[in-house]
């Protein structure tokens, strides 16, 4: 069965990230202090929440092939959680929770306090292994398969679109 690619205009990415920003604005007694861009596809919508609530943000390339793209980057963040900073990990979307799930058992190995780590991502999957804190929208893998293209996606070819796919078939069927 071949995916279904379906494309988030801008228009609606940018709604998303508002989305998520109103529901930060609204959580009571918790405010980050900084965000942090999960690479790769966490750190457009990252760029764009920084933006939307004035905070800094930084990008952390967790899911990239890179050696140890990211292991001393969490142990700093780590460190910064226990001197009281609150920190928001933003991705694009949580399917499995694979991804937030290595994030937290990293932290937590580094010594975060956890209260101070929360997570945002545009789709979250209702299913997911992992909760997240905010989400501008929800679907249901059991029931939605399709590969949701995003506005920085859009300009690779169809080919590494359905490379992307298929590297992840477990979600798609």
């Amino acid at each position: 069965m071949s995916p279904v690619f379906t494309s988030i205009s801008h228009d609606a990415f940018v709604a998303d990230v508002q989305a998520l920003a109103a529901g930060i604005a609204a959580a009571p007694g918790w405010r980050p202090d900084t965000i942090i861009g999960i690479g790769r596809g966490g750190l457009v919508p990252a760029v764009y929440l920084s933006h939307a609530i004035g905070l800094p943000m930084l990008s952390c390339d967790f899911t990239s092939q890179v050696q140890d793209g990211a292991g001393d980057l969490l142990i700093r963040l780590a460190e910064r959680t226990r001197g009281g900073e609150r920190l928001l990990f933003v991705d694009d979307i949580n399917d499995s929770g694979r991804t937030i799930g290595m994030l937290r058992a990293h932290l937590a190995a580094a010594g975060a306090v956890a209260e101070m780590v929360r997570f945002a991502t545009l789709i979250d999957n209702e299913v997911s292994a992992q909760p997240v804190d905010y989400r501008a929208r929800t679907i249901d893998r059991r029931i939605v398969k399709d590969w949701f293209v995003f506005p920085w996606e859009a300009l690779a070819s169809a080919e590494a679109i359905a490379d992307d796919a298929a590297e992840v078939p477990d979600r798609l069927g």
